[in-house]
């Protein structure tokens, strides 16, 4: 199965035998003066399966010229310079999943120790941001790549850890020096989530992308490969890549497909379930929908990022029927390669996507609930089914906003930038401290 990030270039981490919770120095030991910044996170290649994950991974990049950075991470051991993978502690075994994570997030704690700045992604190392501030005395950034009230779907994956991650994140963007928001409506939804939170420390850095990395590619190579997926590139295709979550919006995806013309083909790279319920809700969906109509392809195996870009490269457009997307990197891979986005107004998606240049919107009334849900969840699929239907039907216009988007990604979304941006929120934190 294929996520949004199942297509990241691989990374190593820390050397073999490295001890957990010690850093290694990276390679040329860095100089005295440099500023060290620990990046606490969850996911790094090759252990990433969200959006989060593709961010901490490029970010680290963006920034290793400008700092000297260290990676704080979850899982097995890595062997790149600088980067420390924390396993579960033993004790933990079996114990809820939530109550694992606050485990491995102790060893990261001790691990920052000597850093200069700590920088917690997700709230799976939002506690190990906190505390790492407390006993080092250092300052604590937060990037907000989700907020947990808006996920309350999350109950049904984390049980009372659910309370657990929640009380993680409120301590973290209560206390952080600074939050880092991945687009406008992600920080006016902080603000609201979290009022507590003063604006001033609330800071827009839009997610990246590495448009060398993702390019359209039309060989002739590239078309027998996406055939041999079984996905004939001469006719109109709709692809949708993500994880299997309520948040992705998928169930909606595949309930307007019903309604979409019959030569067009819908293609999901969809996998990593939240839970067993959602995977069968999803199972069922697209059985009934292979049923009525030809042309569904399902691809159940995780493509890698060169095929991944021929797979959107022979796409009409690219899908994110999303009821909550604080921005959506998979939005800006799929304009990287060139493919047109037909993507839900809600959330940081309208600040990717730019309607009738980049792609085109789809209206969607939520319920104020949390779940994003749409208030009509058959309004919306015909809606979605419109604009599928409306984008499919032109090739030579969806290839016209598919240039645009590529242009855009490159022009605005590189991850060099980003990475100064960043620096510059550090170098905020720093100041105040001073």
């Amino acid at each position: 199965m294929v996520s949004d990030a199942s297509s990241t270039a691989a990374s190593p981490g820390t050397g073999p035998g490295a001890e957990p919770g010690r850093p290694q120095s990276p390679s040329g030991a860095a100089a005295a003066d440099r500023l060290r910044v620990d990046l606490l996170t969850r996911e790094y290649p090759p252990e990433v399966y969200g959006g989060a994950g593709v961010h901490v991974a490029e970010l680290a990049r963006a920034l290793r010229p400008l700092a000297d950075v260290r990676v704080q991470c979850f899982g097995a051991p890595r062997d790149e310079d600088g980067v420390t993978a924390h396993p579960e502690p033993e004790t933990l075994a079996g114990a809820n999943a939530a109550l694992r994570t606050l485990g491995v997030d102790l060893g990261m704690v001790a691990a920052a120790e000597g850093t200069d700045l700590v920088h917690s992604h997700t709230w799976y190392a939002n506690t190990a941001g906190v505390l790492a501030a407390k006993l080092h005395g250092v300052p604590h950034v937060v990037s907000a790549h989700s907020l947990e009230p808006l996920r309350p779907w999350k109950a049904e994956q984390l049980g009372g850890g659910y309370a657990l991650s929640s009380w993680a994140e409120e301590q973290a963007m209560t206390t952080a020096d600074a939050v880092v928001a991945v687009s406008a409506g992600m920080r006016a939804d902080i603000l609201r989530c979290y009022p507590g939170v003063d604006p001033e420390r609330v800071h827009v850095v839009h997610n990246g992308i590495d448009a060398d990395d993702w390019q359209r590619d039309d060989s002739a190579g590239a078309t027998e490969h996406v055939r041999s997926l079984g996905i004939d590139p001469d006719a109109p295709s709709v692809v949708f890549v993500g994880r299997i979550t309520r948040q992705k919006g998928l169930p909606h995806l595949l309930r307007a497909a019903a309604q979409l013309p019959p030569e067009v083909q819908l293609v999901l790279c969809a996998g990593a379930p939240d839970t067993p319920e959602i995977a069968a809700e999803v199972d069922e969906l697209v059985s009934a929908l292979a049923e009525q109509r030809s042309g569904v392809v399902r691809i159940d195996r995780m493509l890698p990022r060169a095929e991944l870009c021929q797979v959107l490269s022979a796409a009409t457009v690219f899908v994110c029927p999303s009821v909550y997307e604080p921005l959506g990197i998979v939005n800006l891979e799929a304009m990287a390669c060139g493919t047109a986005v037909v993507g839900t107004a809600t959330g940081g998606i309208p600040e990717v996507v730019d309607d009738g240049r980049t792609g085109w919107l789809v209206p969607l009334d939520q319920v104020q609930d949390g779940t994003g849900a749409p208030t009509d969840p058959e309004a919306f699929a015909a809606d979605l089914a419109r604009v599928l239907t409306e984008a499919t039907s032109d090739v030579a216009e969806a290839r016209r906003r598919g240039a645009a988007g590529r242009e855009r990604a490159v022009a605005e979304f590189s991850w060099s930038a980003i990475g100064e941006r960043t620096l510059e929120v550090y170098r905020s934190v720093l100041g105040d401290r001073r």
